[in-house]
């Protein structure tokens, strides 16, 4: 059966940002520097093959301090972690190195801000994610309050309403947050917001990239895992620009018969997903296609964090 041609626009930035590419490299020389195993508390960022990757060198991955030796690293992962974790781990006396994302690092530091000036924080983000928790944990219970969804603005009970501020999770959709602070601020007309944006840059700058090709395909596919909440951001951002979008961990994964008779697709990746599966899904569909590539790019970054410096700093004679 002869190929039927298909374009990809391949949508730019997509794939790793500097906190997951810090988050990872603390990892690699943790296991360079101490040798392994080396502990990691929560998956590092959400990918299963970049935690596959890492487990191979020797990274071992708990969900808990009570699994860790004491004589060996743990390192806290990109998502943050709340404060009763350190706590813990300096209890134990504990050697910890910390991979939260700075721009995560940013959104616990605001939060504490403005409980410290007596007001009530809101959190906007999802239940369960480990990076809610973590902004959560950052202050005495119930000190926090999460909103998930515009809906919900209007249950909050508050105290005094002129005494309130609020955070966002750093992976959100921009539309959905933009139109839950909008409904925040026409009830709380006084509501104090951050000073600069917590949705982080590279998730804006992923959801302008889909935004920009969406209209221009008939399928998006975004490589990422299930639990990565800026991959399903994207899914959501193509469907609601009225493209099918869905979600793939690998090449390997896809419902080729979602693609049947189409002719153009997009092709991004979550923030935690390496570029090496965006090229394993190209491939997969060069086999299947006559394949035509055109990158579009919204954006260039060149964001970078440091890693700690006991990571870098030689050792001692």
């Amino acid at each position: 059966m002869d190929k039927q041609p298909l374009k990809i626009f391949l949508a730019g930035p997509r794939g790793f940002c500097a906190g997951v590419e810090r988050a990872i490299d603390i990892v690699e020389l943790s296991l360079s520097k101490y040798g392994a195993p080396v502990y990691v508390r929560h998956e590092i960022v959400h990918n299963r093959f970049v935690v596959e990757e890492l487990e191979a060198k020797g990274a071992v991955f708990v969900e808990s301090l009570d699994e860790v030796p004491e004589d060996r690293p743990v390192i806290f992962s990109a998502h943050g972690v709340p404060k009763a974790v350190p706590a813990k781990a300096d209890e134990r006396k504990m050697f910890y190195i910390d991979a939260t994302c700075p721009l995560v690092s940013k959104v616990h530091r605001e939060a504490e801000r403005q409980f410290a000036k007596g007001n009530t924080v809101l959190l906007i983000g999802h239940a369960g994610h480990p990076e809610v928790e973590g902004t959560i944990g950052q202050l005495p219970e119930g000190a926090i309050k999460l909103v998930q969804t515009v809906e919900e603005v209007d249950t909050i009970e508050v105290g005094d309403p002129s005494r309130l501020a609020f955070v966002t999770q750093t992976t959100l959709s921009v539309d959905d947050t933009a139109d839950i602070v909008e409904a925040l601020r026409k009830r709380f007309p006084q509501v104090r917001a951050p000073k600069q944006e917590d949705i982080c840059y590279a998730t804006t700058n992923r959801q302008q990239a889909v935004k920009a090709i969406a209209d221009r395909v008939e399928t998006m596919i975004v490589v990422g895992a299930p639990n990565s909440s800026n991959s399903q951001r994207l899914v959501e951002v193509a469907r609601k620009q009225g493209c099918d979008s869905f979600l793939v961990q690998r090449a390997r994964d896809t419902d080729w018969a979602r693609l049947e008779g189409v002719k153009s697709v997009g092709i991004t990746a979550g923030a935690s997903a390496p570029e090496l599966l965006v090229d394993e899904m190209i491939a997969a569909l060069r086999e299947r296609f006559v394949v035509d590539v055109e990158e579009v790019r919204v954006t260039e970054e060149d964001v970078q964090f440091k890693v700690p410096r006991i990571l870098t700093a030689p050792a001692p004679a």
